[in-house]
């Protein structure tokens, strides 16, 4: 079964018990480099392969950049 949630104010559609772990490896992003906002609350790395995704979540996925 097919579920929509939306990515960074994007619709994405994904299967039914995707993890966040497993959507950012589908996504080809390192967890150590991101933080993680589920429904405007922050996840902890350790809790990604944990936190399965449901109809209608928010997640926003912030990357660190590095300057100087």
């Amino acid at each position: 079964m097919k579920l929509l949630i939306n990515v960074n104010g994007e619709k994405r559609e994904i299967v039914e018990g995707l993890t966040i772990g497993q959507l950012l490896e589908e996504l080809d992003i390192r967890p150590g480099r991101v933080v993680i906002e589920l429904n405007r609350d922050i996840v902890s790395r350790e809790a990604y392969d944990s936190s399965i995704l449901k109809e209608g979540d928010a997640l926003e996925i912030v990357h660190f950049v590095g300057g100087g």
